[in-house]
């Protein structure tokens, strides 16, 4: 995984950045002051790579290279400071949101692949750092997870995922696989928002 390596730090970083935007944006919707906002944008910028590094055993990423943490805290305070004097539309975060979870689920599946985690392992360690901090930021913003319900979310994480492990098998390379997975993820959630996709909903008999 050497060779990927600067794009997967520099996607890392973009990911940070789309995702404390995100944070901030939906977060707009609430009566929360400046402290409230970085805290939401932090968590949602971070909180994916932070579980994915406890859980593989490794210095958490931010902890390691504060750049990250100096992103999301730059990307979180500029876009409080636009949306105080931009007008944006409320649904404007699906956007970023979809961005960052691309982003996010390409780096952390390449993270794990390059700790030597089995190939499904890998997948789901992109999952939980594509979604996890989506689901902190939602939670710190009173609102459903949007992970748990409505257009695919997770489902289109782990297909990303699985295309990154799936694509070097067949000579693709690095960059390329990395770069495909995430189009893949991106796609298939904006498409899935455009046209209400979603999985089977739990609807008990009665």
């Amino acid at each position: 995984m050497q060779g990927i390596e600067p794009l997967i730090y520099g996607l890392g970083l973009a990911g940070a950045a789309v995702n404390a935007a995100s944070g901030v944006l939906e977060a707009g919707r609430k009566p929360f002051d400046l402290f409230g906002m970085v805290v939401v944008a932090l968590a949602a910028a971070l909180g994916g790579g932070s579980l994915r590094d406890m859980l593989l055993d490794r210095t958490v990423f931010w902890i390691a290279d504060q750049a990250y943490l100096i992103t999301a805290l730059v990307a979180g305070v500029a876009t409080f400071l636009l949306a105080r004097r931009v007008r944006l539309p409320a649904q404007l975060f699906l956007l970023p949101d979809a961005i960052g979870l691309s982003l996010f689920t390409v780096v952390g599946t390449s993270v794990a692949l390059a700790h030597d985690a089995p190939w499904l392992v890998a997948s789901l360690m992109g999952v939980v750092t594509g979604v996890f901090g989506g689901i902190l930021r939602d939670v710190l913003c009173n609102e459903a997870p949007v992970v748990f319900g409505g257009e695919l979310y997770g489902s289109a994480a782990w297909l990303g995922a699985l295309t990154l492990i799936a694509l070097p098998e067949l000579g693709v390379g690095h960059d390329v696989s990395a770069l495909s997975a995430g189009a893949v993820i991106c796609t298939i959630r904006l498409l899935s928002i455009r046209f209400k996709w979603h999985l089977p909903i739990y609807s008990a008999r009665r």
